[in-house]
């Protein structure tokens, strides 16, 4: 399909900031053909899309979550990291049936979509529902088994070959898949070492939780006298395949590390904070040259998958905590939710900018909403008062997946439906 978008504003980044632009905007197929018409030969086979009084922006990227656990918001709160584990989650998962996963992970998916994210980077633990449900949503993911045990292939082989499995069944255009071991406390060295090894062997990203919570980082250096950090670094696991999620525990050496290594962090603002676990030295860390990207954590800890609402909170905090109204502007906070993401998935200028043969994964603001209006300045607009109720359409790969505020490819009504029976079952 061919679109021709006229009369919006274009968030646009030119190597330094952001800006805003009026201008045509042109998609062809999966991808942008032009901005403005003066590469177009034939405009008149564009479709037109009146997008007036709407900002055009880069599709949300959430760099950490765990969608299947959407159902779980609102169930398992005020409660340390391990008790909310060992208390509350486990229990459930350990009870999912494999259907059960599948409408979970859409129910994610709707709420993502509903609030401006394109692009997710998920870690779950049922083999094909999850990537079948990301499929179904039209949604851009990058995927990974949760990987855990002693030995890679022996007792992790089970994991390992079904994220593998995975990967040749539903790979494509849209979905990617990662090796995701859970932890250093859920894997043992052994088993991250040959992960790294599979990592550099198959070229593929590696999803891991680190320095999480000082439980984690006490128990660790109990066992090997070194941090998390240094642990993976010595093992040979850290590099630019790396994504690290939360690293709210490093230390100044850590976090040298990390960028030396060039380790991509998903920092969970929210997640951490509800959890009791602090907040990640985002600044130290971006002042050391660490690509520090945005996700929210899955719901049960968020309790929500709304990028729009974690980068107000990401921002506010970091400046309550460094104590400076001056760090963490707009600017950076959108960087760390659409540009940082795209560059640690190996794909910069393919995804999270507007630009002539990048994908086109669009969400359409709209700007006449309350929260925006006026529009004094729309791009600290997007971060400290859009709520994501603001998004009105979304394009993935040149395809809405949802137009004026109605999704076009998913039957919310069905997954309602599902979801009300799964909460009976488990929550």
């Amino acid at each position: 399909m061919k679109y021709r978008i006229r009369n919006g504003l274009l968030l646009l980044f030119d190597g330094k900031g952001f800006l805003v632009k009026k201008e045509d905007l042109f998609i062809d197929g999966a991808k942008i053909a032009s901005i403005g018409a003066d590469n177009i030969k034939n405009p008149a086979e564009y479709t037109l899309v009146d997008a007036n009084n709407q900002l055009i922006m880069p599709g949300l990227i959430n760099s950490h979550t765990h969608v299947y656990m959407n159902f779980m918001k609102n169930s398992a709160d005020d409660l340390p990291l391990h008790q909310w584990l060992q208390a509350r989650i486990f229990p459930i998962e350990a009870k999912m049936e494999k259907a059960d996963f599948y409408w979970a992970t859409l129910l994610g998916c709707v709420e993502m979509i509903k609030t401006g994210t394109t692009c997710f980077l998920d870690m779950h633990i049922c083999e094909e529902e999850c990537s079948r449900a990301a499929r179904d949503a039209g949604m851009r993911a990058f995927i990974g088994k949760c990987i855990t045990g002693t030995d890679l292939y022996s007792d992790g082989l089970c994991d390992f070959e079904k994220a593998l499995r995975e990967k040749a069944e539903y790979e494509s255009e849209l979905l990617r898949f990662v090796l995701s071991p859970h932890s250093v406390y859920a894997c043992s060295d052994k088993l991250l070492f040959q992960i790294a090894q599979e990592s550099e062997k198959r070229n593929m990203l590696k999803h891991i939780h680190l320095s999480e919570s000082d439980r984690e980082v006490s128990d660790c250096f109990a066992k090997h006298s070194k941090t998390p950090v240094g642990l993976l670094r010595d093992i040979g696991f850290l590099n630019n395949k790396t994504i690290a999620a939360h690293c709210t525990k490093v230390t100044e050496a850590d976090i040298v590390l990390l960028a030396e290594n060039g380790v991509s962090v998903a920092t969970n603002p929210s997640s951490n904070a509800k959890l009791g676990n602090g907040t990640a030295p985002v600044s130290a860390m971006l002042q050391s040259g660490v690509r520090v990207c945005l996700g929210t954590d899955s719901a049960a800890s968020n309790n929500t998958l709304n990028l729009f609402r974690e980068m107000g909170i990401f921002s506010v905090l970091h400046k309550a905590v460094n104590k400076t109204a001056t760090q963490f502007t707009a600017t950076e906070v959108l960087k760390c939710a659409i540009l940082h993401p795209a560059e640690a998935f190996g794909m910069c200028n393919q995804i999270g900018v507007i630009k002539e043969g990048a994908y086109a994964d669009l969400i359409f603001i709209d700007l006449a909403t309350a929260s925006l209006f006026p529009n004094n300045d729309i791009i600290a607009g997007l971060c400290y008062s859009a709520n994501g109720s603001e998004v009105k359409s979304v394009m993935i790969n040149g395809s809405f997946i949802m137009r004026d505020r109605m999704l076009t490819a998913l039957d919310t009504e069905r997954i309602y439906y599902e979801i009300h029976r799964i909460v009976d079952k488990y929550i």
